[in-house]
């Protein structure tokens, strides 16, 4: 069983240090001041700011459900916690393609940019790894207590491993260190999640799903 205060702890250490790269991938490095290139609108970096924004408002939609069907403390300060982290760097990368002046939508497949454009249509609504479908979103707004815990578990586990996967494309391919950073800041936060999902999950009397 986590420490109660955990979960607030893992998204504060990301807002920190989404907090400390916003103004870096603006106009110039962080670290030594030299100019940053503009990416161009199908680069690694474009790319990923647009579809993390849309895998990550899904994550948020996702936790103010379970807000309301559940009375546990430990699974509604987690769910606050991933929204307000997510909602926050959402904002970030938006933000980062208007500052590029670039399109907030591409007429791409998601994942192009991860040389992954050519996969499936994604199934009910899941456009990209890791998401949950429409009709999974459905029926997490219809259960309630211990069964809408268990299946949000269930799901935001199998959404951070997409959001690690995409993250740690970026990681290798983005261009701008300050997206770099936070790529990796996402790797290391949600990995923490996913071992603290876990616990809550055995918790329960439940596991991830394969």
């Amino acid at each position: 069983m986590r420490r109660p205060a955990l979960a607030g702890s893992v998204a504060a250490a990301v807002l920190a240090a989404a907090a400390a790269t916003g103004w870096a991938v603006a106009s110039a490095d962080g670290d030594e001041g030299r100019a940053t290139p503009v990416p161009a609108a199908d680069s690694a970096d474009a790319g990923f700011a647009r579809d993390m924004a849309v895998h990550h408002q899904q994550a948020v939609e996702m936790s103010y459900v379970v807000r309301d069907r559940t009375d546990d403390e430990e699974v509604r300060r987690l769910a606050y916690d991933i929204a307000q982290t997510q909602a926050n760097q959402r904002g970030m990368l938006l933000g980062w393609l208007d500052l590029w002046e670039l399109p907030k939508v591409s007429a791409d497949p998601p994942m192009s940019w991860m040389g992954m454009g050519d996969m499936a249509a994604g199934e009910d609504g899941a456009l990209m790894p890791g998401m949950a479908t429409d009709a999974e979103m459905t029926r997490l707004g219809r259960l309630n207590g211990r069964q809408a815990e268990v299946f949000y578990l269930q799901l935001m586990t199998d959404h951070h491993r997409g959001g690690v996967h995409m993250a740690e494309g970026c990681v290798r391919a983005c261009e701008v260190e300050a997206g770099r950073r936070l790529a990796r800041g996402m790797v290391e936060g949600q990995q923490s999640e996913i071992r603290l999902m876990a616990d809550m999950l055995r918790a329960r009397g439940a596991a991830a799903r394969p």
